[in-house]
């Protein structure tokens, strides 16, 4: 068995050196730079993370980095189950029992896609950062450890690369519809184009392997990817003991694209059907809902933890093209996707995200604490042409603006031109062109 294994590691080591990269859509992600970091990608299951490890083995290769100093190397296969943590320093000592110029001498880069499938893997990642000169970037979302749980176990020897479904460009990017210019500098007709290419994207979302499917095909994958990542994520790893009540909360969740919900509201709604679920267990499920990337949670805007902790907080999922998915009701359900779609981006952007309550009540849909310190609070609406519609969106940010004049005041609608007449402090932008990263006019 032993030897199996090692004529498995080499076959794959071989391989790991000499495949070429299998090309894909092109991601904008962003990877810290800071040295001696191993980065972990994280992100909900089928989002593209071997993609982007491929891409960033690409990257390398187009600077200057000759092939065999660039290993990709996948613990997804038969041949290794059973495989151990102390099996994996067979891995480095083929590798340089096959370039042992290299050790030493050269920068390595490791991209060990699955590695979390070998239990103890930690331990080998580190002792490999201390003695060898490599760079490793890491994947992982399975059953036996959650993928922000790659970036803990390292005890703070790793970073996290978020890798979320497409965003609204990268699917543009993978429709070959990318735009070339603005979209204030767009003909009439390509700005239109781009309007209905948005109105799909809120429709069928974010999912690579989605993209184009048939309407039957689409709602069937997104379901399983859903069902799988339940399976394995929540239920097996975490041992739920209840898996109905589990998945009639998923069902609620994202179907229910940005809704309010407390504990206690779930905790009365399992009570009315004769379900014995404890608070605490409620609790718990969305938190493992949250930690597998299958929702996101948003709490209250506040200087003060208890009012964070007593107020309800907002949830989305992962992806807008699963909201169809899972409300069967026939309203539709364009705002909440687009809400969602504005979180997400908001979340490529390494924002700190919350929503925002003023004095009098209104609601602003987010207050965003960007990493260079910039505030935005946004407002997102479908269609302005209501002068009634105008009125309410705008005075939650007017008063909003006045509790907090630091912050950038944000309106973003479907509109492709802008109100006739908006409060002073108040920006207006299309929502395609914020989505696309384009700078407010």
């Amino acid at each position: 068995m032993e030897g199996e294994l090692k004529d498995a590691i080499r076959e794959k080591i071989i391989h790991g050196l000499s495949a070429l990269p299998p090309g894909g859509t092109r991601r904008e992600v962003h990877v810290p730079t800071i040295a001696g970091k191993t980065l972990a990608v994280i992100g909900m299951r089928r989002s593209g993370k071997t993609t982007f490890l491929w891409q960033r083995l690409e990257d390398r290769l187009q600077a200057g980095d000759p092939r065999e100093a660039l290993l990709y190397f996948n613990f997804e296969d038969d041949r290794l189950a059973g495989m151990h943590a102390r099996d994996l320093h067979q891995i480095i000592e083929t590798y340089y029992q096959l370039h042992p110029g290299f050790r030493d001498q050269r920068l390595v880069r490791l991209y060990l896609d699955e590695i979390q499938l070998v239990p103890g893997w930690e331990s080998f990642v580190r002792r490999l950062m201390d003695t060898e000169k490599v760079e490793i970037m890491i994947t992982g979302s399975s059953a036996r450890l959650l993928s922000r749980e790659i970036a803990t176990s390292m005890r703070g020897r790793a970073l996290e690369v978020l890798v979320h479904p497409f965003s609204f460009r990268e699917m543009l990017r993978h429709r070959g519809s990318e735009p070339l210019k603005p979209l204030a500098q767009l003909p009439k007709a390509a700005a239109s184009t781009l309007r209905r290419h948005l109105d799909d994207y809120l429709a069928q979302g974010g999912f690579p392997e989605a993209q184009g499917a048939a309407t039957r095909d689409h709602e069937a994958l997104l379901r399983s990817y859903v069902d799988v990542a339940m399976l394995r994520d929540v239920i097996e790893r975490h041992s739920v003991s209840n898996p109905t009540a589990l998945r009639w909360l998923v069902r609620q969740l994202l179907g229910n694209a940005a809704s309010s919900f407390t504990a206690q509201k779930f905790y009365d709604a399992f009570k009315s059907q004769g379900i014995a679920v404890a608070k605490d267990t409620v609790h718990a499920y969305i938190a493992h809902l949250e930690d597998a990337f299958l929702i996101r949670t948003v709490s209250l805007h506040s200087g003060s933890e208890r009012q964070r902790m007593v107020n309800p907080r907002k949830v989305y999922p992962v992806d807008p093209g699963l909201i169809p998915v899972f409300d069967h009701t026939t309203r539709k359900n364009t705002g909440h996707a687009l809400e969602t779609a504005v979180l997400l981006e908001l979340e490529r952007l390494g924002a700190r995200i919350g929503y925002l309550r003023t004095t009098s009540g209104y609601e602003v849909d987010f207050h965003a604490a960007l990493p260079g310190g910039e505030i935005w609070l946004i407002q997102v609406c479908v269609d302005l042409g209501s002068p009634d519609t105008l009125e309410r969106e705008t005075r939650a940010l007017v008063e909003a603006g006045q509790q907090h004049p630091q912050a950038r005041c944000l309106l973003l609608s479907m509109d492709l031109t802008a109100p006739s007449k908006l409060p002073p402090g108040i920006q207006w932008q299309s929502a395609a062109s914020w989505l696309l990263g384009e700078p407010t006019a």
